[in-house]
């Protein structure tokens, strides 16, 4: 068994703060545990909980974790190995081993948790159906109050702690960046004409399984870039399709990586896929800009659309002004989405705790309208945040009908010529950045996104 952490003293200093911030309480932490299959004994992969991650490093299945901020106890809770385990596993580090490597030194056994804990152990909002069960059994609550009262001041004292990402904590978002960058590329150089999906994300996970890593989420590797979550690997690569990849890969201290490239099955995209890339890059390059300490990403988020909107004036696809049309959220049908979102531990980070209070946050209310509900990020930004910036345009013809029988827009969007491409699918470039005083920083290696560049390395395919 491999465990990667950081030094000791990086949890002792995050644990500190939490204790010096959150007064005179105890806190739970639950770990994972192994989650079945099919059958009891066939697991998913194991994942740590990333917030227990960030405070205790240890990617462990069945510990736990108390800390009582009376008196700076930090406790694990947890059973030692006994011979039916060994038998299976082998020797593996004791708890004891594994607890000192994240400057823990006190190690009880699992039965001893229970009486720890009081009417008013703070837990974070639990998101799989076990932690439910268990946080009910050993706060004796019921589900309901396990589901609705989790603690308010511990979520925005995790938010504020894990929205800043130090520097060790940069190096290693770098590296999970980087591995996604030469995974992307693996991929976009030998994606070939009468492949499947299926065969991408076999070159990715290939990729992935060379360099010891797992993925960061499930891939998106489509022909059909309108569909934004498509999971489904099933389609053939055809002359004039493009691929659409949103993939990434995990450190090995499971920080984030998250990309997305899209680039034409063919060796150039055709004349109207060109356009439209280009008019998302631009997209791109205008929220890259704008993505300053200090500007809300709500605001960089709507600068983004203008500039796809005055694009797609630009060719005749929408007409009118550009600023009256995202007002109007006339935008929204070709962008449905948000810009992007907080990446660290998680590729979505900390969406679990909620995204009112790691997106937003403060005063800062979450819109409920149609394209900004999904904005997962809009707070101003601030140094130490790391961000994802994907615009996109997804042409849905579902839609298209939909807001034409309503007459929805119609001093904005030319259907006329829009119908012209309502089978063109769609088109999503992303990648992350560190938000810094001195400006944006590219996490990773650069990975080709310019037309010409993505031209090149499909000139190449056989």
């Amino acid at each position: 068994m491999s465990i990667h952490t950081f030094e000791a003293k990086t949890y002792i200093e995050r644990r500190k703060i939490l204790i010096e911030n959150l007064e005179s309480k105890t806190i739970l932490f639950l770990g994972n545990r192994e989650s079945s299959v099919n059958f009891k004994d066939n697991w998913y992969p194991f994942r740590q909980d990333s917030t227990f991650l960030y405070y205790f490093g240890l990617n462990v299945p069945n510990i736990d974790v108390v800390i009582n901020t009376s008196n700076g106890n930090v406790t694990l809770f947890g059973d030692e190995l006994t011979i039916d385990d060994i038998i299976w596993t082998g020797t593996l580090p004791s708890l004891k081993e594994l607890a000192e490597k994240v400057g823990i030194t006190d190690v009880q056994p699992a039965n001893k948790l229970q009486s720890t804990l009081n009417n008013h152990t703070l837990f974070l909002p639990p998101y799989r159906p076990e932690h439910e069960i268990r946080l009910s059994e050993l706060l004796q609550k019921d589900i309901e109050f396990i589901r609705t009262r989790s603690s308010i001041e511990l979520i925005e004292q995790v938010v504020s702690q894990r929205n800043f990402k130090s520097k060790e904590e940069v190096k290693t978002l770098h590296d999970a960046c980087t591995l996604t960058s030469k995974m992307h590329f693996e991929v976009m150089s030998k994606a070939k004409l009468g492949m499947h999906e299926f065969d991408l994300v076999s070159i990715a996970q290939s990729f992935r399984g060379k360099h010891d890593v797992n993925f960061s989420f499930l891939p998106i590797c489509t022909t059909q870039g309108h569909v934004l979550h498509n999971h489904s690997y099933v389609n053939k690569l055809n002359k004039g399709d493009m691929v659409l990849l949103d993939a990434g890969l995990e450190s090995n201290l499971l920080y984030a990586g998250d990309m997305t490239r899209t680039f034409p099955v063919e060796r150039k995209f055709t004349a109207i896929q060109a356009d439209l890339y280009q008019i998302v890059l631009n997209a791109q390059k205008e929220a890259i800009k704008a993505s300053r300490i200090g500007n809300s990403f709500v605001d960089v988020h709507l600068k983004s659309a203008e500039t796809t909107v005055q694009g797609l004036i630009d060719i005749g696809i929408m007409k009118g002004n550009a600023q009256e049309a995202v007002h109007a959220g006339a935008h929204t049908m070709f962008f449905q989405c948000g810009l992007g979102h907080l990446m660290g531990l998680d590729v979505h980070d900390m969406e679990n705790l909620g995204e009112q209070y790691v997106g937003y946050g403060n005063s800062m209310v979450k819109s409920k309208e149609f394209g900004l509900k999904s904005l997962r990020l809009g707070r101003k930004l601030e140094e130490g945040f790391v961000i994802t910036i994907e615009p996109g345009i997804y042409i849905i013809p579902q839609l298209i009908d939909k807001f034409y029988s309503e007459q929805k827009y119609f001093d904005f969007i030319n259907y006329n010529e829009l119908n012209k491409f309502r089978n063109f699918g769609g088109i999503r470039i992303e990648d992350d950045y560190l938000i810094k005083s001195s400006g944006i920083e590219l996490l990773g290696e650069p990975l080709a996104k310019e037309i010409k560049d993505i031209e090149a390395i499909r000139s190449n395919i056989s």
